[in-house]
């Protein structure tokens, strides 16, 4: 039916590359493309003789120019951004240029600023309107999937929703003293930033970690979780009608959390430069080259996650209560495409969010974030293509009183 370029060859992007290789009938062609040519061809190499032709090519994401060159020697219906959010604006650029679909997993974010927001990806959409094509913003899980979730809930089992809890839950052990489960660079400026949530028309900022909530996930258990900022608040707060408050919730465990606290008290996870032997380096990036390379973990992680959304609201005038959530195994996804469960979870649903762009199921001149499209087709794709979702009513909810500011935690 198509062909996709995929700029970016780490864990993510190599579980969306199987899963299109698996969906040969849409992906008849794909280009894999990154700065280190080598690794897409390793890749070319495992997944070559089947239906869909791999072709690899070398590209400095930072770069307009390049990036445009290949588009146009590529000429594919869709570019898959699989690479680091820092670069998000020069593909899409690159996009605008020729005039090309486009879909990423995450927002952008300024490498020199840890701030992650959507404004400057939003201020495209004129411009990609006019251009007549469409870019589908975070069609990962989280930000993608829950988004997906929150469109279900809304168009099938509420007329109006007031809260949504996010929880990301992965209870999966690797053996290593400290890990990240993606990008290490990424994941900690994440995790060290301010929390935040909105509630009542407005943000309510919190300290890194302050908030922190026990719950009981299906197939796992109770683990402890804190309040996060994640970039799909942003969007659900604006797309979501009538919503009184959005948080989100991550698990960790207390080695993970002593580890961090250890590394920020003596700078490591700064990213601000500073002097090296007459070199100027950014503490983070060092910390990242020390720390385990993600893709590595799939062989030896072992346990399953568990993310979903609970939605209180109303139907037909009585309040209602409804959770929707995926358990992914992480042995199960090794066995299948060489990654662990935190890769596979944002890989496949990257695959289908192209693929609904490419077989013009969401297809509409614009920037758009995915709880804006129907979510029908991408839940059928879901239990299709490797992440099945189940559902309860009248789930164990966070709690319901709103958060107080003074409330602490650890």
């Amino acid at each position: 039916m198509g062909k996709a370029l995929i700029i970016g060859c780490g864990g993510v992007a190599s579980v969306a590359i199987h899963k299109c290789v698996q969906n040969y009938e849409v992906f008849e062609e794909i280009c894999i493309a990154s700065r280190t040519k080598s690794k897409c061809d390793d890749l070319k190499a495992k997944l070559d003789g089947g239906k869909t032709k791999i072709t690899t090519a070398q590209v400095d994401a930072n770069n307009v120019d390049e990036l445009i060159a290949l588009i146009e020697e590529v000429k594919p219906d869709i570019v898959m951004n699989l690479a680091l959010p820092y670069q998000d604006l020069t593909i899409m650029d690159a996009c605008l240029a020729t005039k090309t679909h486009y879909m990423d997993t995450a927002n952008y974010e300024p490498e020199d600023t840890a701030k992650f927001e959507y404004k400057w990806q939003w201020d495209y959409r004129e411009r990609f309107e006019k251009a007549g094509i469409t870019a589908l913003l975070g069609s990962g899980f989280d930000p993608g999937v829950t988004g997906v979730f929150s469109a279900h809930a809304l168009k099938h089992h509420f007329d109006e929703i007031e809260y949504i809890d996010i929880l990301d839950c992965n209870a999966g052990d690797h053996g290593y003293p400290f890990a990240t489960n993606f990008n290490p660079e990424i994941n900690i400026r994440e995790v060290s930033a301010n929390g935040r949530y909105w509630e009542k028309g407005e943000w309510i900022e919190t300290d890194p970690m302050e908030i922190k909530r026990v719950y009981n996930f299906p197939e796992i258990g109770e683990k402890d979780m804190y309040l996060l900022y994640h970039e799909e608040l942003e969007s659900l707060a604006v797309n979501i009608p009538g919503i009184k408050r959005i948080r989100f919730f991550m698990t960790f465990g207390e080695s993970y959390l002593t580890h961090l606290k250890c590394l920020e008290n003596v700078g490591l996870t700064s990213i601000e430069p500073i002097e090296y032997e007459g070199k100027e380096i950014i503490p983070l990036q060092f910390l990242k080259a020390l720390l385990p390379d993600p893709a590595s973990l799939g062989p030896r992680t072992v346990g399953k996650t568990n993310i979903g959304c609970i939605f209180k609201g109303k139907k037909d005038g009585k309040e209602k209560t409804y959770y929707v959530y995926n358990v992914c195994d992480h042995q199960e996804c090794y066995k299948e495409v060489g990654s662990q469960a935190v890769s596979y979870t944002t890989g496949v649903p990257a695959m289908i969010g192209a693929m609904m762009v490419m077989t013009g199921k969401w297809n509409k001149p614009g920037v758009y974030n995915i709880e804006e499209f129907d979510p029908d087709p991408f839940m059928e794709a879901l239990n299709k293509w490797g992440l099945p979702w189940q559902e309860s009513f009248n789930p164990e909810l966070v709690d319901n009183e709103p958060i107080k500011e003074q409330e602490t935690v650890r």
